[in-house]
C-alpha cells in the first residue's frame, strides 16, 4: 500500500527549522513579549474571602458583638453564631466551586510542541514568546495568533467566531488563538501574544467584576440598610433612656439597647437564604452542574429569556450523515460501502466530517474491506479524498464542484433539491484512477451523495419544550450563517426559527434593538453585537439567561442575569459563567430551573418568619424609649429565634415546591410579615400597659411578652403552612413542644419568670385578641400584594431605592 500523507515539513528555511534560539526567547521574556495571562481567571480565594467578610451585615453584628463582649455576659453572644455559620456556608460554597472549575481548565490545557535552538520541545502555552515557531495537528488548539509557515489545514474557528464550517488556511495566512485545527498539520510562527491576541481582547473586555442580578439579595441589603439608618437613633435613644431615666446599670442598659438592635436585624434570614441556596448548589453539582455565584440559582429561577448559542448548546459540535441518496442505476447500500472504504482508509487522520460517515458505516455494521492498494488523504486546497480498493477501484469522495464536471454537478442538484439549507452535500464518485500528485485520472462517474450536517443534542428538542411550556422565550444567537442557523433551530423544537436574520446587515445600534424584539433566530453575530442583544432584551425589562462555550460568547455571558457554560468549552467562557454544565449535557437546565423555583418560593415563604421579628423589634424599641423598660434580653431572643423562626423556616424551605416564580421578594414577604408585627406590637403593647395597672417583675413581663410572642408566631406558622400536611402538622407540634420546654424545664436559662394567675388570664386574653386581629390584617394585605397593590407597591419602591444607591455608590467608585 502507498500513502500520501500531507505533513507540515520544517526543513528549507533555517531559522524556521531552527527557531528561537535560548538568548532570543530570554530576550523576549526580560521585555514581557510572553503568552501570559490571556485566559479570565476565576475570582480568588481573597477575593471570595473579602466579599464575604466585608458586608454590612457583618459590620453592624460585629459592632454589637463588642458591646455586649464589655459587659462579660458571654452567653449573649449566641447571636454570633448565625454570623459566623453564614459566612462559612457562603465561602465554603464558592470556593469550592472555583476549584471545580479551576480543575476543569487544568485537565483541559495541553502542552504545545515548540521548535527551540533546532530541538522540538512541549510548553505549555503561557511559556510561549513572540516570534515562536509552533507545530500543530489535526485536533490541536491554536495557542496565540499566528501566521502559517508552512502546510495546508482547515481551522476550526467556531469557539471565536460561531461559524462552524471550517475555513482553509494556507502558508501566510493568520491563526487566531482559540481556533482548533480541523484537519492536517502546520509550523507557524507566533505574531502576537498575551493580551494582544485575539481571544485575549475579547476577554479583557469580560474582566470586571459581575455584579450579582438577585432580588433575594436587593431585598435584604435593602432591608439591612434601611434597619442600619434606624437602629443607631433606636439603639442609642433607648440606652440613654434605660441608664439616665431608668436608673439601670451600664451593662443592663449595653445588653437591652443590644437585644433591641439585634431583633431588628434579620440575621436568620440572611443565614436561611445562604443555606437553602448552599443545599440547591449542593444538589446540582450531584448533577454535574457547577453553581459558581449562588444567587444565580434565584436569577434562573427567574429568567424569561433564555439566549442560546448554537455550537456546544443546542449542536453537540459534531458532525451526523443526516441522508445518503444513490445516483440512478446504483443503490444505497453501494453507495455506503463506498463510503467505508474512502474514510476509512484515512481513519488515522479523520476530520468531523469523515467521523461523521465513520460513525455512520459503523452503526449500519459495514464490515471493514482489506488494507487498501493506495491512500490519498484530504487536502483543504482540493477537497476530496480517496483510495484505491484492494481490488483496485478508485473512489473519490469530495465536494461536488472539485470533483464532478458541470453536468454531473448539475445531477447532483437534482438528488439533493431536497435537503435542508443546513446540510453539506459530499459526492462519492468512481474514477480511473490517481496521479503522482493524488488528483483523479479520468472522468468521476457518480454513485451517490452524503448529506452532513451538524448533530443536534438528543435531549435538545425535550428541552426547548420545557422552556416553552413555562413561558420562557427563546433566542438563538449564533456568529453561523442565518439560513443553517435557523434550520437547527427548528430541528430543535425553537418557536419561530423560520424568522432569521443577518446579523451583519444590522449596522446601528437603533437597528439591533428593533431586531431583538422581533427576530428569535440571529446569524452572523459578532461578540460585541452578542452582548447588544443581550443589553437590549434586559432594557425591555426580560431577565436574561445566555449560554455559550466559545470566546465569541464571553462578552455575551457577562451581560447576561445569568450565564451558563459547558465544560468542553473555553476557559474563559467556563470563568465567566454562573453555572457551568460539567457534562456538557444542556437537558440539566430544567433541573437547574427547578431547583431555583423550589428554593425560591420556599424562601418566599419561610422569610415572613424573619421580618416579623425585624419589625415588631424596631416598633417595640421605639415604644419603648418613651414607656420602658424594654421587656427582652437577647437570650430570650435567641429562643423565640429557634423555635418560632428558625426551625419552621428551613422545615418549611426544603418542602418540594415547582410553581413558577411571580411578583417581587419583597412584596411576598411583607404581606405575610407585617401583618403578625402589628399584631405583635399591639398585644405586646397592651403587657407593657398591664404592667402599669398590675404588680409584675421585670422578669414576669419579659415573660409574658415572649410568650405572647410565641402565639402570634405559632399563628403565623399555621397560616403559610395552608395546606396542612403530616409534616407541616408535626412541625406545629414540634414548636409548640420548644416553647413549652424552653419555659419550663429551661426557664432558669432562659431567664423565664414562674406564670401566676394573673400572668396566665393575661397572656390567654391578650393573644385571643390579638390572634383575630392578626388573622383580619393577614387576608386583607394577601388580597392587596395579588393585586398588585399596598405593600406590593411599597416593596417595590424600597427595593428600586437601594438598587439605585447601589447604581450611585459604584458610578461614584465607592
Amino acid at each position: 500500500m502507498t500513502e500520501e500523507r500531507h505533513t507540515a515539513p520544517i526543513t528549507g528555511d533555517k531559522s524556521e527549522a531552527m527557531g528561537l534560539s535560548s538568548a532570543e526567547v530570554a530576550e523576549r521574556v526580560a521585555a514581557g513579549k510572553t503568552n501570559a495571562n490571556t485566559d479570565v481567571k476565576t475570582k480568588s480565594v481573597g477575593q471570595i474571602l473579602a466579599e464575604h467578610t466585608f458586608t454590612l451585615f457583618n459590620a453592624v453584628n460585629v459592632g454589637m458583638a463588642i458591646l455586649v463582649a464589655l459587659t462579660g455576659q458571654w452567653r449573649n453572644l449566641l447571636f454570633m453564631g448565625v454570623v459566623l455559620c453564614n459566612l462559612v456556608i457562603g465561602v465554603f460554597q464558592e470556593i469550592r466551586a472555583k476549584r471545580m472549575v479551576d480543575k476543569l481548565s487544568i485537565l483541559t490545557e495541553k502542552r504545545i510542541r515548540v521548535m527551540r535552538d533546532g530541538e522540538k520541545v512541549e510548553l505549555p502555552p503561557s511559556e510561549l514568546v513572540l516570534d515562536d515557531c509552533i507545530l500543530l495537528a489535526h485536533g490541536e488548539q491554536v495557542p496565540a495568533d499566528s501566521v502559517v509557515l508552512k502546510g495546508h489545514v482547515q481551522v476550526d474557528e467556531s469557539l471565536l467566531t460561531g461559524e462552524s464550517r471550517p475555513v482553509p488556511k494556507s502558508p501566510g495566512d493568520p491563526l487566531l488563538s482559540g481556533s482548533f485545527i480541523d484537519s492536517g498539520d502546520l509550523l507557524a510562527r507566533v505574531t502576537r501574544v498575551g493580551k494582544e491576541g485575539y481571544a485575549a481582547r475579547i476577554n479583557a473586555e469580560a474582566k470586571f467584576v459581575k455584579p450579582v442580578h438577585s432580588q433575594i439579595l436587593d431585598s435584604l441589603n435593602a432591608i439591612i440598610r434601611l434597619g442600619t439608618y434606624a437602629l443607631f437613633p433606636l439603639g442609642i435613644g433607648l440606652f440613654l433612656r434605660t441608664v439616665f431615666m431608668d436608673g439601670a446599670t451600664l451593662n443592663d442598659a449595653i445588653l437591652s439597647a443590644v437585644a433591641a438592635v439585634v431583633g431588628m436585624i434579620p440575621q436568620g434570614l440572611v443565614l436561611l437564604t445562604s443555606s437553602i441556596l448552599a443545599i440547591a448548589t449542593t444538589r446540582l453539582a450531584s448533577r454535574k452542574v457547577l453553581v459558581q455565584q449562588t444567587y444565580c440559582v434565584e436569577t434562573l429561577a427567574r429568567v424569561d429569556t433564555l439566549c442560546l448559542d448554537k455550537t456546544g448548546t443546542i449542536t453537540t459540535g459534531r458532525m451526523e450523515v443526516s441522508r445518503v441518496i444513490a445516483a440512478p442505476g446504483h443503490g444505497s447500500g453501494e453507495v455506503e460501502v463506498a463510503l467505508s472504504e474512502v474514510v476509512r482508509a484515512s481513519e488515522g487522520d479523520a476530520n468531523d466530517t469523515a467521523r461523521a460517515i465513520l460513525d455512520f458505516v459503523n452503526a449500519k455494521g459495514i464490515e471493514r474491506g482489506a488494507e487498501p492498494q493506495r491512500v490519498v488523504p484530504f487536502d483543504s486546497r482540493r477537497k476530496f479524498s480517496g483510495c484505491v480498493t484492494s481490488d483496485g477501484r478508485a473512489l473519490v469522495l469530495g465536494a461536488a464542484r472539485f470533483v464532478l464536471d458541470g453536468e454531473g454537478v448539475g445531477q447532483v442538484s437534482d438528488l439533493t433539491s431536497g435537503l435542508d439549507a443546513c446540510e453539506r452535500i459530499l459526492v462519492v464518485c468512481d474514477v480511473d484512477g490517481f496521479g503522482a500528485k493524488g488528483a483523479p485520472v479520468g472522468k468521476a462517474s457518480l454513485l451517490g451523495v452524503v448529506g452532513i450536517r451538524d448533530e443536534v443534542r438528543q435531549t435538545a428538542p425535550e428541552t426547548m419544550h420545557y422552556f416553552v411550556e413555562q413561558g420562557v422565550d427563546l433566542r438563538v444567537i449564533s456568529g453561523d450563517d442565518p439560513k443553517t442557523v435557523s434550520a437547527i433551530a427548528a430541528r430543535a423544537g425553537v418557536p419561530h426559527a423560520e424568522a432569521a436574520i443577518d446579523a451583519s446587515t444590522l449596522s446601528t445600534e437603533e437597528d439591533l434593538v428593533a431586531a431583538a424584539r422581533t427576530y428569535h433566530v440571529f446569524g452572523r453575530v459578532t461578540p460585541e453585537q452578542k452582548r447588544s442583544l443581550v443589553r437590549a432584551l434586559r432594557a425591555d425589562g426580560h431577565v436574561v439567561a445566555m449560554t455559550g462555550d466559545g470566546v465569541n460568547d464571553v462578552l455575551a455571558l457577562r451581560e447576561a442575569d445569568c450565564s451558563i457554560s459547558v465544560a468542553s468549552g473555553s476557559a474563559a467562557a467556563r470563568n465567566v459563567s454562573e453555572i457551568v454544565l460539567a457534562d456538557n449535557d444542556f437537558s440539566h437546565m430544567p433541573e437547574v430551573v427547578a431547583e431555583g423555583r423550589r428554593s425560591i418560593n420556599n424562601l418566599q415563604r419561610s422569610a415572613s418568619l424573619f421580618l416579623v421579628k425585624t419589625v415588631y423589634t424596631a416598633l417595640l424599641a421605639l415604644v419603648c424609649i418613651f414607656f420602658p423598660p424594654y421587656p427582652f434580653i437577647p437570650i430570650q431572643m435567641s429562643l423565640i429565634s429557634a423555635a418560632i423562626i428558625g426551625l419552621p423556616s428551613f422545615v418549611l424551605a426544603l418542602e418540594p415546591n415547582h410553581d413558577r416564580v411571580s411578583g417581587g421578594f419583597l412584596g411576598h414577604v411583607l404581606a405575610r410579615s407585617l401583618p403578625a408585627s402589628a399584631g405583635i406590637t399591639v398585644a405586646l403593647a397592651v403587657a407593657l400597659a398591664a404592667e402599669r395597672l398590675m404588680p409584675m417583675t421585670f422578669a414576669e413581663t419579659s415573660t409574658v411578652c415572649m410568650l405572647l410572642v410565641a402565639i402570634v408566631g405559632i399563628r403565623l406558622i399555621w397560616r403559610i403552612s395552608q395546606p396542612l400536611t403530616p409534616l407541616r402538622t408535626a412541625l406545629l407540634v414540634v414548636v409548640f413542644a420548644i416553647v413549652a420546654v424552653g419555659c419550663t424545664a429551661f426557664g432558669t436559662f432562659f431567664k423565664v419568670a414562674p406564670l401566676t394567675p394573673s400572668m396566665c388570664v393575661l397572656v390567654v386574653i391578650t393573644g385571643a385578641l390579638t390572634c383575630v386581629l392578626f388573622d383580619s390584617l393577614f387576608n386583607r394585605s394577601i388580597a392587596l400584594v395579588k393585586g398588585g397593590g399596598g405593600i406590593a407597591r411599597l416593596a417595590d419602591r424600597l427595593e428600586e431605592t437601594h438598587v439605585t444607591h447601589r447604581r450611585n455608590a459604584k458610578h461614584q467608585g465607592v
